[in-house]
């Protein structure tokens, strides 16, 4: 079966991933490090096509959170991209951001939210913003496509001013539903 995304809002082709994109620039991130998200391929694409940026594919995503700590101590700016199920992945290695004072901004598409199909995307997805902010990170969301670029670029003034892990959590809302059947 193929998968295919259900748009669930008027807004979900809008324009963000490119604002997230220039945002990017604008805040001189250097390095990009995802893990491959249906959600971010739009962005993922542009990072990738930027021999300016770094882009680093991750085989799981708490290596983000190393990598990230590596980039600010050689100076340079990152930003993780990744889908809410891998924010499990990550509980241990958060809390390495908070003890060393080390900006870590997220961007993170929901899964397990608004019109979910997959039973198991659920349980993390209820629980993404909790156990992000459990470990310290501070957490926006946007659940309108015309709230995208100004949730992010509020998550990175946050995390290169006040040198904490910040996250942006983008709603199934936004990037429409998920669901596998034939075309």
């Amino acid at each position: 079966m193929d998968g295919k995304v259900i748009e669930s809002a008027p807004n979900a082709a809008a324009d963000w991933p490119d604002r997230i994109y220039d945002l990017l620039k604008q805040y001189n991130v250097r390095q990009v490090a995802l893990v491959p998200d249906a959600g971010h391929s739009r962005l993922i694409k542009r990072c990738l096509a930027d021999n300016e940026l770094r882009v680093v594919t991750l085989t799981t995503e708490e290596e983000g959170v190393a990598l990230m700590q590596g980039a600010w101590l050689g100076g340079q700016r990152s930003v993780l991209l990744m889908q809410s199920s891998g924010v499990g992945n990550c509980i241990n290695m958060l809390s390495l951001s908070s003890i060393h004072r080390t900006p870590m901004p997220m961007i993170i598409t929901m899964r397990g939210d608004f019109g979910e199909f997959n039973p198991a995307q659920i349980a993390m997805g209820q629980a993404t913003q909790t156990v992000l902010e459990a470990m310290g990170t501070l957490v926006h969301r946007a659940d309108r496509a015309e709230d995208v670029a100004e949730t992010v670029e509020a998550t990175l003034k946050l995390a290169y001013n006040t040198f904490r892990p910040t996250a942006t959590l983008i709603g199934q809302r936004v990037l429409g539903a998920k669901t596998f059947g034939k075309d």
